[in-house]
């Protein structure tokens, strides 16, 4: 299995934890949206810094190629993800502190 197909994979993984697993249906707002607008200019510059200076590089054959600020599409899409991930979790755990009071 190759970068791409994991990501693509957690991505899935994620949409659905969103909208079925935790049922915050996170992307259906548009304060997720708006909050993800504010995150994404960081995560192409740190992207872009670790890639551009090789800190972090990646084999050509487990990509897809594509890049943006000279960071494989691959790191913006698992990004989202994990921003999706955590938010998600940290609004359901939110929630389930609130309703213990």
């Amino acid at each position: 299995m190759i970068y791409s197909d994991i990501v693509i994979a957690i991505l899935v993984f994620s949409v659905f934890f969103d909208l079925f697993g935790l049922k915050n249906s996170l992307l259906t707002r548009p304060l997720f949206w708006s909050s993800y607008v504010i995150i994404l200019p960081f995560q192409l510059l740190t992207n872009w810094w670790l890639t551009s200076r090789n800190i972090v590089m990646y084999d050509p054959h487990v990509i897809s190629g594509l890049h943006i600020m000279s960071a494989p599409v691959e790191d913006l899409i698992f990004g989202f993800a994990l921003i999706l991930n955590i938010m998600g979790m940290w609004e359901y755990w939110g929630i389930k502190g609130v309703q213990k009071d």
